[in-house]
């Protein structure tokens, strides 16, 4: 891989302050590597992110269009505009306002269940650590990279089924998982060319077009 695009990843500002948190977030998380606890919530963050991955994706960042101009311009933002340009390095990465928000309020209710700072915290580096593996999967996907796995490279290829065969299918980004358990994970050759793949703005107008 060239080291052009690893520069590219980590030092675009949104991942570079991601990263900075992450480190920061490990600092306090390393002394207390020691407690089964810290690794338990570790592991729970890292999988409540890969859960997030898909849920978000499918039923935050892909709602019908809404009417109200701010709600739109918010969704055009996160994902409606990715569609549109998925090559734009500028629209791969989740904005800091959109994810600052939501680690801020995860960490949060982690502490309030567990009455734990270190706890909470061994939480949050699970989702950050994920949410970042998530970033660089996306990126690889949309960049002109050769993923060195076999897998790497299937799970770029089904991703790219997502923006240029249908929208409504093969919602997971680092893996398969939830598509599978939950139907939207099909043959890809069984599923037809969908019109708004590059559109969702035009999803409701092209279904009362039909």
């Amino acid at each position: 891989m060239k080291s052009k695009y690893v520069k590219e990843f980590f030092f675009f500002p949104d991942i570079c302050i991601m990263c900075g948190i992450c480190l920061v977030s490990f600092g306090f998380l390393i002394p207390n590597l020691a407690t089964i606890g810290s690794w338990i919530a570790f592991a729970i963050g890292m999988a409540a992110y890969a859960a997030t991955e898909y849920f978000t994706h499918r039923f935050l960042f892909h709602l019908r269009t809404p009417k109200n101009p701010f709600f739109l311009k918010l969704l055009k933002r996160l994902h409606y505009d990715h569609h549109s340009n998925p090559h734009d390095l500028h629209l791969l990465f989740l904005p800091l306002w959109y994810t600052l928000p939501n680690i801020l309020i995860a960490g949060t209710i982690a502490y309030f269940i567990s009455a734990s700072f270190v706890i909470a915290n061994a939480f949050i580096a699970g989702v950050i650590l994920f949410l970042l593996f998530y970033e660089w999967k996306h990126y690889i996907a949309h960049r002109p990279i050769t993923p060195v796995s076999p897998w790497g490279r299937w799970m770029k290829k089904v991703h790219l089924w997502h923006h240029y065969k249908n929208e409504n299918y093969w919602y997971g980004v680092t893996n398969p998982v939830f598509d599978l358990a939950l139907g939207t994970f099909q043959d890809q050759k069984n599923v037809e060319l969908s019109q708004t793949a590059r559109n969702l703005e035009q999803r409701d107008s092209k279904k009362l077009d039909l």
